[in-house]
């Protein structure tokens, strides 16, 4: 118990402990009440590592931008970051809109980013992650869904496209 939800900066988040084995044979310290005794066990941890590519969940939408939960810890998506649009927050609707491409981003969202800023925290702080959605085929996973199909339907054109004109060609 003691070592779960710690933050350290070689294991990363410690999410949990398992296979706890404990030494029937302990230690007696003079005035001390307690038995101390030898102990091993495995842990599960969460290290984010910057360029690591990583999907969440939306949690929370602000003005200045929205917080994805990855693993045990929710990262910032700044508003700069999020798509090439210019955004405005709607505050009653909880949602941050692009201008021009009509694109919503809201809580409950799930999202693919890329993370670039990592700070694991000293004793008693959680630590920051900041990520990005402004690279291909990173943002809210419908985003990618239609930009792929759109890739796709052009490129099945495109070869269509030239068989047409060198048949004219050659007619």
């Amino acid at each position: 118990m003691k070592y779960e939800g710690v933050v350290n900066e070689e294991l990363g988040y410690v999410i949990a402990v398992a296979n706890v084995k404990v030494s029937p044979t302990g230690k007696i310290i003079p005035g001390d009440g307690a038995t101390y005794h030898k102990v091993s066990f495995s842990l599960l941890t969460f290290y984010p590592r910057i360029q690591e590519v990583i999907e969440g969940e939306v949690v929370e939408i602000a003005d200045f931008g929205a917080f994805v939960r990855i693993g045990p810890i929710d990262a910032l998506l700044h508003v700069s970051q999020l798509m090439d649009d210019f955004i405005s927050y709607d505050e009653k609707q909880g949602v941050l809109l692009g201008k021009e491409t009509k694109r919503k981003l809201m809580s409950g969202d799930q999202v693919r980013v890329r993370i670039t800023a990592v700070s694991l925290g000293r004793a008693g702080s959680s630590g920051k992650i900041g990520v990005t959605a402004r690279q291909p085929f990173l943002g809210k996973l419908e985003w990618i869904d239609y930009d792929t199909q759109k890739l796709r339907e052009s490129t099945e054109k495109k070869p269509a496209e030239k068989e047409d004109t060198s048949r004219k060609r050659g007619a």
